[in-house]
């Protein structure tokens, strides 16, 4: 079958032969032009001298003196028009910038279809007033009497205050239009206005020929009406006698332009407006997914070979942010692809680059410490364009973290900069912007990525543009409201796609299949609201004004997308249509009105079918892990076995074997800008480590040692001892040097404090003062040690033989209380920061048991384990076995006089350990000796509670 393209080719060819160096053939679109001309070379006998193809756009641009104006610039200078009109200043420029478009596409529609602005605009009080607009029909009257009647009865005023603003859009259209023709600029709709306007047109060719013309403005009519008066024009209409039916609202326009502008091509010929008519392959396919619609491209292009057809199969986006899944669905067997619609820029990795820059400027940056902070220099040095401002930007990352550089100056080796947020600077800012985008360009073009390039380039333009229209005092704003006019330009700007428009299987979104013809046609995402697509009445020029006023309506709107529906399947051999059935928050899964109408009205079979995934959803399970040779080997393999360990175990096997069977790592999200409780624990053992030896006596600690550093926060010790001039800051911030910067002991410099952090310091002093009124009531007591490592050997059997195994860990102090007193003990203290307590326990055994770990039987376990080593194996520190008792010390809880730390089974305090170690031995041995038992798999932990923290939680489905 022919298209509608060759038709035409065929026609002029048999009117102008092969010399139409005089024929200028105009189109709605660009695309069109190459197609005619490939049916021209093809249809022809011998060489042609083809004719002059141009759009209708460019033909009203070659015959103004005026420039379109780039949308940016006729926003901004909307905005100045606003200003001055309505003096309103508190209007910011990015809140104006939505609905400036909204008033710029109003102005546009009104000098398209030559209304007259003053009158549209006149502030009509009461209904007295339409009867002195003699010029207007009966009906027209009509449609403003029912607008101005919803009015009446309104209590809230928002007739006075819609008519104070209505009086004074006619005063921003004329200003607006002074200002853009004083620049030699205009609007498309000003420029087309004011060439149909002008009666003396400057014509390039003796004849134009237009072509597959749909919806005509009237400007257009007009200039129609003129070459068609002067025999200069003729004209080609595409359509079908199918929807040339007054009760279908696709061939509204064509119905009434056959009389006006009479078609070049015979109306009787069925073999090019006869189609629909006829039966064809019609599928119409639901999917739940936008997905799994891309995916059954795959299919489908297979399907018969269609791909194999190129040009002639198309494949139409109803939804062009499809497109990405799109590309990645297309089979390898597809050698040549034409993609018509662009790639958003809002989705490639440089806007997201240029947001986390815009970020460091205006959220990343202490004027107090005139420096960035780090959290956001990570940001952006981390993006995977980072490698291009940097070189060696691993090695800076490395360098800046280790050391905890929490605030960065700009002149430190970073090609970074601040800008203030004033009107003054934003100009520089945006320059840095570009230069650092232009930067990141050059050093990768080397990797030659063409979407890399293309982006890079696009938001370059981008921002050159708007650094232009500051130079020229366009675009006046401050950096927040630059900050939201550059997201919304963004988000508004796509890629483009070179390649071969005519070869290929075609990829296009619903606009770009105007005038061209195809075999094969998928249609993806045809649901209501995508077609026909922005169908409302967004303006300030309400519904029934546009209409009596023959303005754009919805009702155009809905005719229009009608028309590219049915034109679009109208010729085809065969035409798929999915859309998505599911329901989900304010997307109803509805299909498109026109497939609905189609099922109806059409004479001829559609089959209706559904997709449903091929596979079933991977869900993740906690699944039982059995112990077999590998691992069997692996446990054979360890030796040492730590608290904390064995505690994972009892809380849940399978995590045991993620964390120290298959040595699957915690993932590490620490911010770096915070004090996490594992760095504020650390923070805090070490700053009470060093008050212990550099602030009170090394030997017996006295109530009024202890009373002195509460009162002065100076250090008891004697002058000989080196460490006199020490106060209780200073061990603090060599606790911060040393746990949070990564500094040598004994260094006490470290890079300034952000706020989180300063707060965490006083939290820090505040709970050594709690610790240091908690050992004056035990006073004197002598600190034996902090912070050193004990263990003991353990025999177990494994598969009856026996196996030699060690256990322990690192104590955060040993003590002895009430020196020289009947009471005197040694005590394992663990400090504990956090905030849930301890509780007592009834048995050893609930120390082993999981059920009891709410109560924090693991902390209780691990102080115990401790206490027995300390108390029977270490000969350095208790060489002569005294009674050792275990202590937790919790910290926030601490304040009570009735307090102790040390611990209690059965409500009976812990004074000598040993009373309890055969128990604990024997619990200890099972636990290990279960661990070890072949039988035994690592399964999930029965209570989910346990789940809640757990890294390894995704990993089983929880």
């Amino acid at each position: 079958m022919n298209t509608f393209l060759e038709h035409v080719a065929t026609d002029l060819l048999n009117k102008y032969g092969t010399d139409m160096a005089h024929i200028t053939v105009v189109f709605p679109n660009k695309r069109a032009a190459l197609f005619l001309n490939q049916a021209l070379a093809r249809l022809a006998d011998g060489p042609v001298w083809s004719p002059v193809y141009i759009t209708i756009s460019d033909f009203f641009r070659q015959h103004s003196e005026l420039t379109i104006a780039d949308p940016i610039k006729s926003i901004c200078d909307l905005y100045k028009s606003y200003i001055e009109i309505t003096g309103n200043m508190n209007e910011t420029l990015d809140h104006f910038y939505g609905w400036g478009q909204l008033l710029l596409a109003d102005f546009d529609d009104i000098d398209k279809n030559m209304a007259n602005a003053h009158v549209v605009f006149s502030n009509i009080n009461n209904l007295k007033e339409l009867d002195d607009i003699t010029y207007l029909t009966d009906d027209q009257k009509k449609e403003l009497r029912r607008f101005f009647a919803n009015f009446d009865d309104n209590p809230e005023g928002i007739r006075e205050r819609f008519m104070a603003l209505w009086a004074k859009l006619n005063d921003i259209y004329s200003n607006f239009k002074q200002r853009l023709r004083a620049q030699g600029l205009a609007y498309e709709g000003m420029l087309y206005r004011e060439v149909v306007e002008n009666q003396q047109i400057e014509i390039d060719s003796i004849h134009y020929v237009f072509v597959g013309f749909n919806v005509l403005q009237k400007v257009e009519q007009q200039l129609f009406k003129r070459f068609l008066k002067e025999e200069r024009a003729s004209f080609y209409w595409d359509y079908d006698y199918y929807y040339m039916q007054s009760t279908n609202e696709a061939g509204n326009y064509i119905r009434s332009w056959l009389d006006k502008f009479p078609n070049a091509l015979p109306n009787d010929n069925n073999e090019l407006y006869d189609n629909l008519g006829k039966g064809k392959n019609i599928s119409i396919i639901s999917a739940p997914t936008e997905n799994m619609q891309a995916r059954y491209i795959t299919e489908w292009l297979k399907e018969d070979n269609r791909y194999k057809d190129g040009k002639r199969t198309a494949i139409v986006l109803c939804d062009e942010h499809l497109l990405q899944t799109v590309i990645h669905c297309i089979p390898n067997e597809v050698e040549s692809l034409n993609v018509t619609t662009g790639y958003p820029l809002q989705q490639t990795l440089i806007a997201s680059m240029v947001s986390q820059l815009l970020t460091l400027q205006m959220e990343g940056y202490s004027i107090q410490e005139q420096s960035f902070r780090l959290h956001y220099v990570n940001r952006v040095l981390r993006h995977p364009y980072g490698k291009y401002l940097i070189p060696e930007v691993a090695e800076i990352i490395e360098k800046l973290n280790k050391e905890r550089q929490y605030y960065v100056k700009p002149e430190e080796g970073l090609p970074l900069s601040y800008y203030s947020s004033d009107r003054q600077n934003l100009p520089a800012l945006v320059n840095w912007l570009s230069e650092t985008i232009r930067f990141i360009g050059i050093n990768g073009a080397a990797d030659k990525d063409p979407l890399f390039e293309e982006s890079v380039f696009r938001m370059y333009t981008l921002l050159t543009r708007l650094s232009e229209l500051m130079a020229n005092g366009d675009l006046e704003a401050d950096k927040v409201i630059f900050r939201r006019l550059l997201t919304q330009l963004i988000a508004s700007t796509s890629i483009p796609f070179h390649g071969e428009p005519a070869q290929g299987v075609q990829v296009m979104g619903v606009l770009e299949t105007r005038n061209l013809d195809f075999d094969h046609v998928l249609v993806l995402s045809c649901n209501e609201g995508n077609m026909p697509k922005g169908i409302d009445d967004a303006s300030f020029i309400p519904h029934l004004i546009r209409k009596a006023y023959n303005l754009t309506t919805i009702d155009n709107k809905v005719s229009i997308y009608s028309y590219y529906f049915h034109s679009l399947i109208q010729r085809a051999k065969d035409v798929t249509f999915l859309y998505n059935n599911s329901t989900q928050g304010s997307h109803t899964g509805e299909m498109s009105r026109f497939i609905l109408q189609l099922m109806v009205e059409w004479n001829h079979p559609i089959h209706r079918l559904t997709l449903q995934a091929g596979q079933d959803p991977m869900c993740a399970e906690a699944k039982v892990v059995e112990k077999n040779e590998a691992v069997l080997r692996k446990l054979d393999e360890m030796s040492y076995f730590s608290p904390t360990a064995i505690n994972t175990y009892i809380t849940c096997k399978l995590k045991y074997y993620f964390k120290y069977i298959a040595g699957i790592k915690e993932a590490d999200e620490i911010d770096v800008d915070d004090v996490d409780n594992r760095i504020f624990g650390n923070i805090f053992h070490t700053a009470a480590q060093l008050m212990y030896e550099k602030l009170l006596p090394r030997e017996i600690i006295t109530a009024k040692d202890i009373d002195k550093l509460l009162k002065t926060g100076k250090s008891t010790q004697s002058l000989t001892s080196g460490n006199a001039d020490l106060t209780l800051d200073d061990i603090v911030d060599e606790s911060f040097a040393q746990e949070l910067f990564n500094q040598q002991p004994g260094t006490r410099k470290h890079p300034k404090l952000n706020g989180l952090q300063l707060i965490n310091r006083e939290v820090i002093i505040k709970y050594l003062h709690q610790l240091l009124r908690i050992d004056r009531r035990t006073a004197p007591l002598r600190v034996i040690g902090h912070e050193f490592p004990v263990k003991r050997p353990l025999t177990i059997k494994v598969n009856g033989l026996e196996k030699q195994i060690e256990t322990g860990g690192r104590i955060d102090r040993l003590d002895e209380i009430y020196v020289d007193s009947d009471n005197a003990r040694l005590r394992v203290v663990d400090y504990k920061t956090g905030s849930k307590v301890a509780e007592s326990l009834k048995s050893v055994d609930e120390m082993f048991d999981p059920k009891y770990l709410e109560k924090k039987s693991d902390y209780t376990m691990q102080a115990m384990l401790y206490s027995l080593i300390e108390a029977t194996n270490d000969m350095e520190h208790n060489p002569n076995h005294h009674a050792v008792s275990p202590a937790l010390l919790f910290i926030q809880h601490a304040g009570s006089e009735d307090y102790t730390p040390v611990l209690s089974i059965d409500t009976e305090e812990i004074t000598d350990v040993t009373v309890y170690e055969e128990d604990f031995l024997r619990k200890l041995t099972e636990i290990l000796e279960e661990i070890h038992n072949p039988d035994i798999a690592f399964e999930p932990t029965s209570n989910p509670k346990n789940c809640e923290y757990c890294p390894y939680k995704q990993m089983c489905g929880r």
